[in-house]
């Protein structure tokens, strides 16, 4: 293995570059994500029937996601939707 030699100078210069990277890290997984609503809490926020969220899923007016059985939806979209029926 190589030793390396670092002046003090050089050495802070590198830990503060390390610090100011770290900070970025840490900021930007303290950043929001995407939110979602389960077809439970959409049906009841929009107060709409299962048979109205499957065809507004059907006709493309709300996209969506599936794992198994369950249908999620992104907060974003459902306001978008909202957007754009009133």
């Amino acid at each position: 293995m190589e030793a390396v030699i670092l002046s003090k100078e050089q050495f802070n210069h590198l830990t503060s570059s390390i610090e100011e990277i770290k900070t970025k890290i840490t900021a930007e997984n303290k950043k929001p994500s995407e939110n979602y609503l389960d077809n439970q809490e959409f049906l009841l926020l929009m107060k709409i029937s299962k048979r109205t969220a499957q065809t507004w899923r059907d006709e493309g007016k709300i996209s969506f996601s599936q794992v198994g059985n369950k249908i999620y939806y992104r907060l974003s979209d459902v306001e978008e939707l909202l957007q754009n029926i009133t």
